[in-house]
């Protein structure tokens, strides 16, 4: 995934009510946090990744992806944390449709 940060970039950017999409590492192997504006945008994401996960990892010995669903209750960005190491790479924005 890493190694496909840019294209990651590009295909969550265009799921519409993408909110935040959050990829890390643990020691496990990694696990991803997606907030989106409603359900459908979820769905979408998930269908997303399951075909990526597909395509860009054939002969891996992966565990089956885990879908856990919440409603969130908070959340929170530290400005005075600094830039993530993710948020220092070149964002790929969506356009935004013409009013």
């Amino acid at each position: 995934m890493e190694k496909h940060h840019a294209e990651v970039a590009r295909l969550m950017a265009a799921i519409d009510g993408l909110v935040s999409y959050t990829l890390a590492r643990n020691r496990r192997g990694g696990f991803s946090v997606t907030v989106c504006q409603d359900k459908r945008g979820i769905n979408k994401s998930i269908k997303i990744k399951q075909r990526f996960i597909a395509q860009h990892t054939s002969g891996l010995n992966l565990a089956a992806m885990q879908i856990i669903e919440g409603e969130i209750l908070t959340h929170m960005n530290n400005p005075a944390a600094g830039p993530s190491r993710s948020a220092a790479r070149p964002a790929i924005r969506k356009p935004r449709k013409p009013a």
